[in-house]
């Protein structure tokens, strides 16, 4: 009597993440245009074909690993906030969140980084990450406006202006980590002392 063996099949929706879990650490750890199918689809465990059933492209892998990691970033800083019970800190959990990520392999600057150097020369990567970014700015000056209406920040303070200032300095460390020696530890303890005092938290 012959036993037949069959492959386990993975709901789709598992599969996807498996492949976005996948391309999150492979893109982390290379770049976009250094990291392949054929590299994501090995780290999943599964081949190139079945990669391709659930994402048309590289890039539309890289734009899912995106979404990813910001729903993770949104979900962390929440949470941050949730056990905080001091307003005054709210705008600093989303940086908090960040070191987070990094420290569990998933480098949200080096994404981001590297979605800024595709945009030049990618249009349909120059729309996703003109949308992207413009709601990361709207989530960061939203936990500004909480933080005002709760007394941790400054009334005078603009949450727009300030949540692309955040932004910028996050982009500006993200450079640090890339080059080094740019920033030393009183450069960036100088930059976190002048964003306390612009948030009127200093």
């Amino acid at each position: 009597m012959s036993v037949v063996r069959t492959r386990c099949r993975l709901p789709a929706a598992e599969r996807r993440a498996g492949l976005v879990e996948a391309g999150l650490r492979v893109f982390g750890e290379a770049s976009y245009s250094g990291a392949t199918t054929a590299d994501i689809a090995r780290a999943a465990g599964v081949s190139e074909p079945i990669l391709y059933r659930h994402f048309p492209s590289k890039r539309a892998l890289y734009f899912a690993c995106l979404d990813e990691m910001w729903r993770r970033l949104r979900e962390r800083t929440e949470a941050i906030i949730a056990a905080e019970p001091d307003p005054a800190e709210w705008p600093f959990a989303a940086p908090k969140a960040f070191a987070e990520l990094r420290s569990r392999g998933v480098s949200c600057a080096h994404l981001w980084i590297q979605a800024l150097s595709e945009a030049g020369d990618d249009p349909e990567v120059r729309r996703y990450l003109r949308r992207h970014l413009r709601e990361v700015h709207d989530f960061l000056a939203d936990l500004i406006r909480r933080a005002q209406a709760a007394g941790g920040a400054a009334a005078a303070c603009d949450p727009g202006a300030e949540a692309w200032i955040g932004m910028g300095i996050g982009l500006l460390r993200s450079v640090e980590e890339r080059m080094g020696g740019l920033l030393d530890a009183d450069d960036v303890a100088a930059i976190l002392a002048a964003r306390r005092r612009s948030l009127g938290v200093g």
